[in-house]
């Protein structure tokens, strides 16, 4: 991927590709620049770009570089300058449209070129050859070759347009245009595949645009001039599709519509309704729905006359008269009263839906079956003065087949009418948006309408009558017309009629078991016999009728309402074990339809795979023949042109020729021909070299006369030449000595002139030549300073951080060394700390032992065990004092009840008295405990000498 500093770069590399021919690797540098996203701010050259670009994707039918590319472009400008995009995209339906037009043109103009080629030639083997192959016509060829892929590239080109444009509020024009040419398209080239996509792209289009009502850029459709441009679309498809006679389409159109006007909820304009109603009716009236196409009509009438002001009086009467006669037209019965319950309901849906369309608000609770009906439109058109307006035949009309009663004079006095009615019709001056009125369509249906009335009213006077006169009764069709309109009359209970052909007789009548006359038989019987009861029998009195009445009344309603709903319980329950065994039966049905057609498509698949083998087998040995056979008829041709015979010497009927044969054949004449030339090239040399020497002896005296004359002209020429080079150099020689005499007076001021500007331009060069040296000094100078600064300034720096690197490491060997000497003392100081603790351990040790055996010897001694000691009021013995004395002199510790009981038992004697402060710090303990304190704290009041273990006894957590 090649990087460009600024976008004019791409674009003149682009054209440098295109100029050697290189198209595809501009489209290729001109699309990364374009799906960079270093370029996503919209600037101009960016459209120029994109123009290139565009034009690259239309000549290389590049469709999906260009979808990519616009996409990109969308992004770019889309908050800038969305006209830019606009434009970008007009340019591209421009270039489409055209090639696919240049295409068509060619396709034209060869088509007529081969036509006028020459009407009297044979064809050629090759057009044999490629008819036989491909069994396709040159037209239809040359269609294939240069128009379907101009017309595939063209028709993406619409769809990735429209896809581009779909959600964007600002290009609705655009994106409302673009629809439009996408019609025209499939309408002038007849694309009917196409316009049912292009169709369900739009309907796509406009669902999403409902789903995701939260996009940043959607189009608003409550806004008039959005709903407007979508309205357009759907009438111009809504056209489209019945020019191309797409009538299905066409009412999915009609469908569209009516939901774009119920989505906005805002009825459109009454002209794009008079199209709308139009369409209608042709729609309704292809698909043979008479009553929704009258309905239209109605609807249609009602719009002209409301909102056409310059309607005219004859249009409006040509309008009236489709519109009775379209009701008219419709079947004078409903449905058969036997149809299913789901077809009732889909039959209500179906009326629901279509009286939507047209305009008919129902509800769904009513039966859209009697609302929308023959009946009721009949009577809505008298009411609304739609039959007044009309014209006075199709007033007789209607008043002959509704209200009259003419059975043997209706055939003679509807036909002249219904031939009137033919002849009328025609273009709408005043209502250019509606159709060609054509009267003459309601003919056929008019004459069956007729035909049933006629039957009906036959009915009622006749019970039997021959067929030949009910012929000659009806004067529009024969009597098998006759005969089968009448079978769809008697199958929906319109009229109760039977032919006999063996005695050539129709019989008219209730004679049906199911027919309505003879279903309520029993009910009718039962009247009839309470009416004779009653005359046998009169009624008695009121008061005793009710006192026999009246007490079991409560009873028999209650009872009677039960059996009614048991009743109805029952009704409903086999109407339903009915529908679902009928649902059962035709899902089963299916079932084995759909088996069955599966079946039928896998075999149908497997043969036309095969046939499809077959022909491509079939073809490529045909097509190796063919060209086997072409490669010999080249190589025949050229043996033919080498040896430049007059005529053409073709392959032999009937001559089994081969590849091997033809090339055999081709060696031999090949062969022959060069023995051929050898001898003629050898008996040609032979007479070159004769005339060649002839014409040498000939013409070698006549050189040598022609070469001494040449060399006596030249001596002259060089003479005359001499002569005359002399006397110009002569001539020249006194003109210079002329101009030095006149020159040589001037020789002493050019001297001195010379002088005065060399001396001068010395002078100015010394003076530069100094200045520059002085500057060139001052300049070293300088430099030389600024490197003697810096190098000291190095040198300092340098210095600086050996110092600060010294400071470091001496400052981190101490702190080293520190560390070093702490965890040392430490060390030392926790080994003398165990060593101090364990020699008091055994000095505790030894104590306790030593006081154990003292108070032993003592016990012995006594006998008895001491009593607790108050305060000595005897002296102690004297026999003591010396195992006292030694004790306290030397200044051991002494516990104090060893210290009485030594007392106690020994003689008084006099010892010495301890210190104050000693006998204070001992008299007031008691026995040795092993909570004593052996420590005084300070280290200043630590006692020297043997004590000195009692201030370092360590801690319990440091034992």
């Amino acid at each position: 991927m090649a990087n460009f500093a600024k976008p004019e770069n791409a674009l003149k590399r682009a054209d440098e590709l295109i100029n050697v021919g290189q198209k595809q690797d501009a489209l290729q540098a001109l699309h990364d620049l374009i799906t960079s996203k270093r370029y996503r701010a919209w600037q101009k050259p960016l459209e120029k770009i994109m123009f290139k670009y565009l034009d690259l994707c239309v000549d290389l039918k590049r469709g999906r570089f260009a979808k990519d590319g616009l996409i990109q472009y969308r992004i770019v400008c889309q908050q800038v300058n969305v006209s830019s995009l606009e434009e970008v995209i007009k340019h591209f339906l421009h270039l489409s449209t055209e090639k696919a037009e240049q295409a068509r043109s060619q396709a034209d103009a060869l088509d007529e070129a081969l036509d006028v080629d020459d009407l009297e030639a044979d064809r050629k083997p090759e057009d044999l050859q490629l008819s036989i192959v491909s069994g396709e016509k040159g037209k239809d060829r040359s269609d294939r070759e240069l128009v379907t892929p101009w017309f595939k590239f063209l028709w993406e080109t619409y769809r990735t347009v429209l896809e581009i444009l779909r959600n964007n509020s600002k290009l609705e024009a655009l994106y409302a245009m673009t629809a439009h040419k996408a019609f025209q398209f499939c309408k002038q080239y007849k694309r009917t595949t196409e316009f049912r996509r292009l169709c369900e792209i739009i309907r796509n289009h406009l669902a999403n645009l409902n789903k995701y009502r939260d996009q940043r850029d959607r189009p608003d459709l409550s806004a008039p001039e959005s709903l407007q441009l979508y309205l357009d679309t759907r009438f111009d498809q809504l056209k489209v599709a019945t020019e191309l006679g797409l009538w299905q389409e066409a009412f999915r159109s009609v469908e569209d519509i009516y939901g774009l006007m119920c989505m906005v909820k805002k009825t459109p304009k009454s002209s794009l309704l008079m199209v709308y109603y139009s369409k209608l009716t042709e729609i309704f009236w292809i698909s043979s729905s008479q009553l929704y196409h009258a309905y239209a009509w109605f609807k249609l009438f009602t719009l002209q006359k409301n909102f056409n002001k310059n309607l005219s009086q004859k249009d409006l009467q040509l309008i009236a008269s489709s519109v009775v006669l379209a009701a008219l037209s419709v079947p004078p019965f409903d449905r058969a009263q036997s149809a299913s319950h789901m077809e009732l309901e889909n039959e209500k849906e179906r009326n629901l839906r279509m009286a939507n369309l047209i305009g008919f608000n129902l509800e769904p609770k009513f039966e859209g079956r009697d609302m929308l009906s023959r009946s009721a439109l009949l009577s809505e058109l008298v009411s609304r003065g739609v039959l007044s307006c009309a014209s006075q035949e199709v007033k007789d009309l209607f008043h002959v087949l509704e209200h009259e009663f003419h059975p043997l004079d209706l055939g003679s006095k509807i036909q002249p009418l219904l031939e009137k009615i033919s002849k009328s019709g025609g273009k709408l001056s005043s209502a250019p948006s509606l159709p060609e009125v054509q009267l003459s369509q309601y003919v056929p249906s008019l004459e069956k309408l007729a035909t049933l009335r006629l039957l009906q009213q036959v009915s009622k006077i006749y019970q039997t009558i021959r067929i030949e006169s009910l012929s000659q009764l009806v004067p529009f069709f024969e009597f098998s017309v006759v005969e089968k309109v009448s079978v769809d009359a008697v199958k929906n209970n319109f009229v109760a009629m039977k032919v006999d052909h063996m005695k050539g007789v129709v019989i008219f009548g209730n004679w049906g078991i199911e027919s309505d006359g003879l279903k309520d038989h029993l009910a009718v019987f039962a009247e009839s016999l309470s009416k004779v009861r009653a005359m046998l029998y009169p009624v008695p009195s009121k008061a005793s009728k009710l006192g026999g009445i009246v007490p079991n009344l409560a009873d028999t309603v209650e009872k009677e309402h039960k059996r009614l709903l048991a009743r109805k319980s029952i009704i409903e329950k086999r109407k339903e074990d009915q529908e679902r065994q009928q649902l059962e039966m035709e899902r089963e049905e299916e079932q084995k339809r759909l088996k069955l057609q599966k079946l039928t498509e896998e075999a149908e698949q497997k043969r036309l795979a095969a046939e499809i083998q077959e022909r491509r087998k079939q073809r490529i040995l045909r097509e190796i023949e063919q060209k086997e056979l072409e490669e010999a008829q080249a190589l025949l041709e050229d043996t033919e042109k080498r040896m430049k015979k007059g005529k053409k010497k073709t392959l032999l009927d009937g001559e089994k020729v081969t590849k091997q044969n033809v090339m055999q054949r081709a060696l031999n004449e090949q062969v022959k021909e060069r023995q051929e030339m050898e001898k003629k090239l050898q008996k040609l040399a032979k007479t070159m070299d004769y005339l060649e020497r002839a014409k040498r002896e000939e013409a070698a005296p006549v050189i040598e006369a022609a070469y001494q004359r040449r060399l006596v002209e030249e001596r002259e020429f060089y003479e005359r030449e001499q002569q005359r080079e002399v006397e110009l150099s002569r001539e020249r020689h006194e003109s210079d000595l002329k101009e030095k005499s006149r020159l040589s007076r001037m020789l002493d001021f050019k001297e001195k002139c010379q002088e005065e500007v060399i001396s001068r331009r010395q002078a100015e060069f010394d003076r530069i030549k100094t200045e520059r040296e002085e500057r060139i000094s001052q300049i070293i100078r300088a430099r030389k300073q600024e490197r003697d600064i810096k190098r000291k300034q190095m040198y300092y720096l340098t210095c600086e951080e050996e110092r600060i690197r010294k400071l470091q490491e001496e400052e981190e060997a101490r702190k080293s060394e520190e560390a070093e000497k702490r965890k040392k003392e430490q060390a030392e100081q926790k080994a003398k700390l165990d060593e101090i603790a364990e020699k008091q351990r055994q000095r505790e040790l030894e104590l306790e032992e030593k006081a154990k055996r003292e108070r032993e010897e003592l016990l012995k001694g006594t006998g008895a065990p001491p009593a607790r000691p108050a305060e000595p009021t005897v002296a102690p013995p004297a026999a003591a004092a010396p195992a006292v004395a030694p004790s306290s002199g030397s200044g051991k510790y002494v516990p104090r009840w060893k210290r009485q009981a030594a007392e106690v038992s020994g003689p008084a004697a006099p010892t010495p008295t301890p210190p104050a402060a000693e006998s204070d710090s001992w008299t007031n303990r008691g026995p040795p405990q092993k909570t004593d304190k052996w420590t005084s704290g300070s280290s200043s009041s630590r006692p020297s000498g043997g004590d000195a273990w009692r201030s370092s006894r360590p801690r319990p957590g440091q034992r």
